[in-house]
């Protein structure tokens, strides 16, 4: 059976205020086109579908649709991330599972088997699914959401977070009496991973990794939860985003893992890119104008720009700058050549005398007409005659 495993889609991010939904939009049918197109049997989704607990209208849809999309290839199993309310995501549960899209919730609530599809869910319960092709091929996953004791109603215990994650592990393994190929899907922060600005801090903290040792003897673990992609030891792998997040990833590559399983294992893996989200990248420049030309030269990327200048921007200048539509971010580094300060009596001097032997004091010439004038309507002091 044929396997894409993909994670971390949090639908509806965005990049410092900047909707993004028309790119989610692209690499959700992207993700279709490569279920078509390499015959894929069952798409496993490892958590984190949206960003927030209560995503936007746009981003429900934008998620139903793309599913819906990647169901006419493929059977699609989904388990809730951190980010997921698991009780508003698995809400469509019953409504999916017939277009033979499955999602699991940290309720565990235990799927509904059926032929909807090529390959199609035989045998289930809590913390496990078993799906089948039409030639009998079986494989095991065992599913374990974002795990916590909050979610899974636990109270407080004695048991430390090892031993509860062991336990839940466990769980999702008693259902493997064949010995059947095996997969174990879940939403979690293994020792050794590699973290990127778009995660929160909050939700990698050290008393929540688990450690490698502690992962099921399976065939495949597919991960969900950091963003970059990685492998871990030969048989766990993050698949990471699908999109580059922030520009601490810029130039990193986005991909799904596609592989196959049978009875001897995985065979055939490999990182398909996904290339159809707006690439990010630094610039760096040291004037406005050659800022300008690198931004317009890249202007199918979403660029952090820093600009190395003399003296602060003009409000021409920086409107020359952001009318660029992929300028996300700029930052401006101004030399300060002044190396020196006198001490200056600031009596009956006016606001803007006041201005001017300020910014000369600071970057050791007079402001511009443009940037003085800024300055006095902001103070609302009138200095004309």
């Amino acid at each position: 059976m044929k396997i894409l495993h993909t994670s971390d889609w949090h639908i509806g991010k965005k990049l410092m205020g900047r909707d993004r939904y028309d790119e989610y939009e692209a690499v959700l049918s992207e993700i279709a086109s490569v279920c078509r197109e390499r015959h894929i049997g069952l798409v496993l989704v490892a958590g984190d579908v949206f960003d927030t607990y209560v995503p936007t209208a746009e981003a429900e849809r934008i998620f139903y649709n793309g599913v819906k999309k990647i169901a006419k290839y493929s059977a699609v199993l989904i388990i809730s991330g951190n980010h997921d309310d698991y009780v508003r995501l698995s809400a469509a549960a019953t409504f999916a599972q017939e277009s033979n899209v499955y999602i699991v919730g940290n309720d565990f609530r235990q799927i509904e088997c059926g032929k909807r599809g090529e390959v199609f869910p035989v045998k289930a319960e809590a913390g496990y699914v078993v799906f089948s092709d039409s030639d009998g091929e079986k494989v095991y996953i065992n599913t374990l959401p974002y795990p916590n004791e909050a979610r899974f109603k636990e109270g407080r215990t004695e048991e430390t977070f090892e031993e509860k994650i062991s336990r839940w592990i466990d769980f999702g393994q008693r259902g493997n009496t064949e010995g059947l190929p095996s997969v174990f899907l879940s939403h979690i922060f293994v020792s050794g991973g590699v973290v990127s600005d778009s995660e929160r801090e909050i939700d990698l903290g050290g008393a929540r990794v688990v450690p490698v040792s502690l992962l099921p003897k399976c065939d495949y673990c597919a991960l969900g939860h950091l963003h970059k992609r990685q492998n871990l030891k030969n048989n766990a792998f993050y698949s990471g985003a699908i999109m580059q997040f922030t520009f601490d990833e810029a130039y990193s590559e986005k991909s799904v893992n596609v592989f196959d399983i049978g009875k001897d294992g995985i065979s055939g893996f490999e990182r398909v890119a996904l290339v159809s989200s707006k690439k990010l990248i630094r610039l760096q420049a040291n004037d406005v104008e050659s800022a300008v030309d690198l931004l317009n030269a890249n202007s199918a990327c979403l660029v952090e720009l820093t600009l190395n200048i003399g003296q602060p921007l003009t409000p021409s200048e920086n409107k020359l700058l952001h009318s660029c539509e992929n300028l996300v971010s700029l930052r401006v580094n101004v030399e300060n050549i002044a190396t020196t300060y006198e001490k200056v009596s600031n009596k009956n001097k006016t606001s803007s005398q006041l201005f001017c032997d300020f910014y000369k004091s600071k970057f050791n010439c007079e402001p511009s007409k443009e940037l003085l004038a800024l300055f006095l309507s902001l103070t609302e002091d009138d200095e004309t005659d």
